[in-house]
């Protein structure tokens, strides 16, 4: 698209060619007209401070506690998802499709969003249950589980 037409504010200027220099023409009309556009100087602006602390503060890096809490969390899932069924139907499809990366970003948003809704349900129990009883509980399942597999296996 081919653009032929003057802005408003240059129509007085010399016509505007491919070839001319606009930026010395821009600059030329904005300091004939300083009341369109004010020049601005330290005591023109204004800064506002917030009195919440938590946007007035601000946090420099991230905490060994939370570096701790990432760490652990990346081990735990990395680990528990190596060679789980997840991986291999991942796999599967990739080699099926010839397209890797988009089942890479499929693969990503989905365990992505699994985690979001793990977390979301975890913050959400851990507001009305004692996060004690909830490993409790947890471990239990785990061990029921663990029997049943067993169970089946040996059984």
């Amino acid at each position: 698209m081919k653009l032929d037409s003057v802005p408003p504010n240059l129509s007085d200027s010399e016509p505007v060619s491919p070839n001319s220099d606009l930026s010395k023409q821009l600059e030329l009309k904005l300091t004939d007209t300083p009341e369109i556009f004010p020049k601005f100087s330290p005591e023109s602006v204004e800064f506002s401070v917030s009195s919440n602390p938590d946007l007035s503060s601000e946090k420099k890096g991230v905490s060994q506690k939370e570096w701790a809490i990432f760490a652990s969390t990346f081990v735990t899932i990395f680990l528990a998802e190596v060679g789980d069924k997840t991986q291999i139907a991942v796999l599967l499809i990739a080699a099926e499709s010839h397209n890797p990366w988009i089942v890479f970003a499929g693969a990503g948003s989905a365990l992505i969003a699994t985690s979001l809704l793990g977390v979301l349900l975890g913050r959400w129990l851990a507001s009305r249950i004692d996060p004690r009883t909830l490993e409790r509980v947890a471990g239990v399942i785990l061990l029921a589980i663990s029997a049943i597999l067993l169970w089946e296996v040996f059984g």
